[in-house]
């Protein structure tokens, strides 16, 4: 069998190295800053010791029995920890480049990639180091994430690179069955055996993301990415005007946006747009008016949202429309003052995840290059003395929570064909702890498990992401708090007409509902409520 170590050997530190990490611990642990620490401890052979390197150190010693895990102090060096201070680590994979059914004029083209992505943004860096191959992706991200301190025994998978359903079904299920080897560290027979391996793995999936067109969501497509294990869509909306649509040569309409997002909410799915401001034709006031209508129209009102101002790139077509005075891109005052205007009108269900795309500076003609711009906007909402209420802003991430201050609230609001209840348990400061997405269908199923369910499409407590049976003092991940939203979730379905409830599990969270007495229908955790 092909193990994950077969790729990446171990990172290799020097015993002087190493001599010199203790030390620096050793002071760190006494409560020194970690940089102050790593300067009077430099490497023998020159330079600076590597926040790795301490956690190297840390972990020898916990492994020997020498020191008592400490997750705190882990969490002192972790570089980034912004990356899991949302609950879970994610790992971004990109698919090899393929033909994109879209022919959008904003869209860079660079034969090496998928369609809209450059090879020196980070992830798509990556993915072209390892040629595209879903194996060494995902493991050389594994080891990296660990190598600075992160957890990685809960997994949320990304899986970018355009247009998804338009690659053969076979390289979809083979890249899925790989990503997943990677985490379960062996070489499957297939996605079924690597499916039912991850249960139970080192490293579980407990999401699998996305991206796609609006119009390749057929009720067939819906049914295929359960079967792969999809829990969340990414959806290009880019635009919620037809024109505007028609004009950036999009190739698919608003309705289909509508059908697509109601067929996936019906089964369950986490729901992603993409949204992009100063596309060919828009204007600072029309954008303002497009965005509102991500909320106003019943159809729409996605769970979470990626804001991608359009950057004019030389290798668009949008650059030769520009070269002859066709477009001007918004200047970052312009840009700053839109988000500004906007994030405050975003409804407490929804979370930004970016504010802007990962695209170098180096490659934009003209207008915006900066990419702070979510910091940007936050500080001119603070001048205007205002405040976003989206998830992301509410999150408590480091701050310590007492489960029992908690309050419960309730958001129901009509989505799709039916209505939608966010629970959420909130601090008396407004830090959003933990939350629930519940979905009360009124049309029929798309799937047979599904028949009589009402749909629990999330169940998230955030904060710092702990390892399976840890805890961290205060912490909100491994209090109870998504036991105490289950038992919410459930009385509420039943309250409403429903005589089950199906949850949209991930592989790695299957074992969490099995405990709370639910069993596997199909690709849904499904449990009769008035059992």
């Amino acid at each position: 069998m092909t193990r994950r170590t077969d790729w990446l050997a171990a990172r290799q530190h020097t015993p002087d190295d190493m001599r010199a990490a203790y030390a620096a611990l050793e002071e760190v642990r006494a409560g020194a800053e970690v940089m102050l620490a790593v300067r009077r401890h430099p490497r023998p052979q020159g330079g600076y010791l590597g926040k790795h390197h301490l956690v190297s150190a840390y972990r020898s010693l916990v492994d020997g029995g020498e020191w008592t895990a400490d997750p705190a102090l882990l969490r002192r060096l972790r570089m980034k920890p912004v990356r899991t201070l949302s609950g879970v680590t994610t790992v971004t994979v990109l698919t090899k480049p393929y033909p994109c059914p879209g022919k959008c004029v904003f869209c860079p083209t660079d034969v090496r990639m998928p369609k809209s992505y450059l090879p020196d943004e980070p992830g798509a860096a990556r993915a072209l180091e390892h040629d595209f191959d879903p194996f060494r992706q995902t493991a050389s991200r594994l080891e990296a994430l660990e190598a600075i301190g992160h957890p990685t025994d809960k997994i949320e998978l990304l899986i970018l690179g355009g247009t998804w359903s338009a690659y053969p079904k076979s390289y979809q299920a083979w890249f899925v069955q790989r990503c997943l080897d990677a985490m379960n560290g062996f070489e499957s027979a297939d996605l079924r055996v690597a499916q039912a391996a991850n249960e139970g793995a080192p490293h579980r999936n407990v999401g699998l993301v996305i991206e796609t067109r609006p119009d390749h969501v057929t009720v067939s497509e819906v049914v295929r990415l359960r079967a792969l294990g999809v829990t969340k869509v990414q959806l290009g909306a880019q635009s919620l005007d037809d024109d505007i649509l028609l004009r950036n040569r999009r190739g698919h309409t608003v309705e289909d946006l509508r059908r697509g997002m109601r067929r996936l909410r019906r089964a369950g799915f986490k729901l992603v747009l993409h949204w992009m401001p100063n596309l060919l034709g828009a204007t600072i006031a029309s954008d303002r008016e497009d965005f509102a209508r991500l909320w106003s129209d019943p159809c729409l009102r996605p769970d979470e949202l990626k804001i991608y101002p359009c950057q004019l790139l030389e290798n668009a077509e949008l650059y030769q429309v520009w070269r002859a005075g066709g477009y001007t891109p918004y200047t970052t005052g312009e840009l700053i003052g839109l988000l500004a205007d906007v994030k405050p009108t975003i409804p407490e269900y929804c979370r930004v995840n970016r504010v802007i795309r990962d695209i170098p500076s180096t490659h934009v003609v003209e207008g915006n290059r900066r990419t702070s711009l979510r910091q940007d906007a936050q500080a001119e909402l603070r001048r205007r003395g205002t405040i976003c209420h989206c998830i992301r802003c509410r999150e408590v991430r480091q701050r310590q929570i007492d489960p029992g201050q908690l309050e419960l609230q309730q958001l129901r609001y009509s989505a799709g064909d039916g209505q939608e209840e966010f629970l959420s348990l909130v601090t008396p400061e407004d830090g959003l702890a933990a939350y629930a997405r519940l979905s009360l269908p009124s049309d029929a199923a798309p799937l047979t498990e599904l028949k009589g369910a009402a749909l629990l499409r999330e169940l998230h407590v955030v904060g710092p992401s702990l390892e399976f049976g840890r805890d961290l003092p205060g912490a909100a991940q491994h209090a109870g708090l998504g036991a105490r939203l289950l038992a919410v979730a459930e009385a509420h379905a039943e309250a409403s007409g429903f005589a089950r409830l199906a949850v949209i599990s991930a592989l790695g969270t299957r074992h969490y509902y099995r405990r709370h007495g639910y069993s596997l229908e199909g690709t849904y955790m499904v449990r009769d409520l008035a059992a």
